[in-house]
């Protein structure tokens, strides 16, 4: 993998949305705050601009330095970066006198154009910005327009820098696809040569550079990203891999067990290590979830470092971090928000003297479950729902006990079985139980109850980026209730989530 795309983010909720689209054409791109971008940008063959929840007309709007790309190398520029180059460059940038927001039709596109190339009038695309493009920028050329953008998508003429002010890398643009391939791969020309094993061929050869004779241990989760880094790592260094299963008291019901017999016969080095009361002693009082992420995230390092010196001559730490761990932990000036910290993301603390490795740093989940077909893993660990790193504690609204622990547990066996035995498990992305901070009141047996609430959520999702609720059958959701309300003591009611991502969250915490 020689080539590939950068992309600057300037705080846009869609910045994730376009590495996604550019990765589904087998083309690697990076996000890069635009603050802060590579020194180096001879490998990158394209860049994209991303929006921004800022005008360019406010006095703290992001300024990117484009001296060394325009005219050098290929441009894209979406929403605040069409504005930005039009806004500094002899255009001009004014408040929209209409709202434009959300779906919009061409209603003009410019004949014979590659940028446009395959795309019609009244191709549907997604606005989303408050200012407009009154006035292109010197040299600029309209390339499309809709009823109520009249400068919808330009070109800037003697180089190869392209704007628009919708949105292609969402799915309401519906020719968002074939628009980034006509600026990557016909106008860039970007090589498509971003495959899963391209991936696994480069990640062994540098892991082996990276890791030479020295020995690792990496915590296995059971999920897919801790198997398949696992499983890439014992290709690279074979048995100087020793993998940790860490029970934290806080996984799914008979986790610790199942998933140890999982392993089996994957060749695997594999230890079990029971901290759950290491665990649960310290989220004692903690009701915070930002504060509970933190105290299992330094509890877990503990514990390695612990099991670390057990091991002769260890000297790394291997994790499952992918991509959205990355994105979702950046919190710099502009750029995307910090949505919420993740452990195994922003490094060790001084006394732990071990060295990180993450073969996934890059990866989408829905490509690290391409790489993991192409290494054949076992199709069922493969299409396991992903399971948040601190488990059922940011499952549970508030403080955490023992005893609320066990109580979701039950709740959780019950709704995933549930899925599984009646065909349903595969049709979601991830699915889990919430128990609530409240108590409500209830009738069993003539008798009053004030008992707890629990929700269920279940949702499809490519990558967790975005996530749509699942339309699950009535019927699986009153038997569902009825058993959690029958079976699990202390709880008289249960309730069905319906919020997709974004504005909501896929986990409450």
């Amino acid at each position: 993998m020689e080539e590939k795309v950068l992309i600057l983010d300037f705080g846009s909720q869609y910045t994730q949305l376009i590495a996604r689209r550019v990765r589904e054409l087998f083309i690697y791109c990076e996000i890069h705050p635009y603050n802060n971008p590579p020194k180096d940008l001879k490998p990158f063959k394209a860049i994209i601009l991303s929006g921004s929840p800022y005008s360019v007309r406010s006095e703290d709007a992001p300024h990117p330095d484009l001296s060394k790309i325009r005219g050098n190398i290929p441009l894209l520029a979406v929403c605040y970066g069409a504005q930005y180059l039009a806004h500094f460059s002899g255009g001009k940038v004014s408040p929209s006198n209409i709202r434009e927001y959300g779906r919009a039709n061409l209603s003009y596109v410019a004949p014979s154009e590659a940028f446009f190339n395959s795309i019609e009038v009244g191709s549907q695309v997604w606005m989303s910005h408050s200012d407009t493009i009154k006035e292109l920028p010197k040299g600029g050329m309209r390339l499309a327009s809709t009823a109520d953008v009249e400068n919808a998508a330009y070109r800037i003429e003697g180089e190869e820098t392209y704007a628009i002010q919708f949105h292609p890398e969402v799915y309401h643009t519906t020719d968002g696809k074939q628009l980034l391939s006509n600026f990557l791969v016909d106008i860039a020309q970007v090589k498509q040569d971003w495959t899963p094993d391209s991936f696994v061929s480069m990640t062994l050869e540098s892991l082996r550079k990276q890791i030479g004779e020295e020995k690792v241990i990496l915590g296995l989760s059971g999920g897919v990203d801790s198997t398949v880094a696992a499983v890439l790592l014992h290709q690279a260094i074979g048995n100087e891999l020793t993998c940790i299963f860490v029970n934290n008291g806080l996984l799914r019901k008979d986790e610790f067990s199942s998933v140890l017999e999982q392993y089996k016969g994957m060749g695997l080095n594999v230890k079990g290590v029971d901290a759950s009361k290491r665990f649960l002693d310290k989220l004692e009082g903690i009701s915070d979830p930002e504060a509970k992420r933190k105290a299992i995230g330094n509890t877990f390092i503990d514990v390695f470092d612990d099991e670390s010196k057990l091991i002769d001559g260890a000297t790394w730490l291997a994790q499952g971090t992918i991509y959205p761990d990355v994105i979702e932990s950046i919190s710099v000036n502009g750029p995307s928000a910090t949505i919420k910290s993740h452990h195994n993301v922003g490094g060790l603390p001084d006394y732990m003297k071990l060295k990180i490795v993450e073969p996934l740093r890059m990866l989408f989940k829905d490509e690290v479950r391409r790489v993991g077909t192409s290494l054949g893993i076992d199709s069922e660990l493969i299409g396991r729902h992903p399971f948040p790193g601190p488990g059922l504690a940011i499952r549970i609204l508030g403080d955490i006990t023992q005893e609320k622990v066990s109580m979701l547990q039950e709740v959780d066996a019950i709704f995933i079985d549930g899925l599984k035995s009646n065909g349903l498990y595969n049709q979601v992305w991830q699915a889990g139980a919430i128990l609530l901070p409240v108590n409500s009141v209830g009738v069993m047996g003539d008798e009053r109850t004030y008992e707890k609430c629990v929700a269920l959520r279940a949702v499809t999702s490519t990558d967790g980026m975005t996530a749509d609720w699942v339309d699950l059958p009535y019927e699986f959701l009153q038997k569902t209730s009825n058993e959690i309300i029958n079976r699990v003591k202390g709880v008289n009611r249960v309730v069905y989530d319906i919020s997709s991502k974004p504005p909501a969250t896929i986990e409450w915490e």
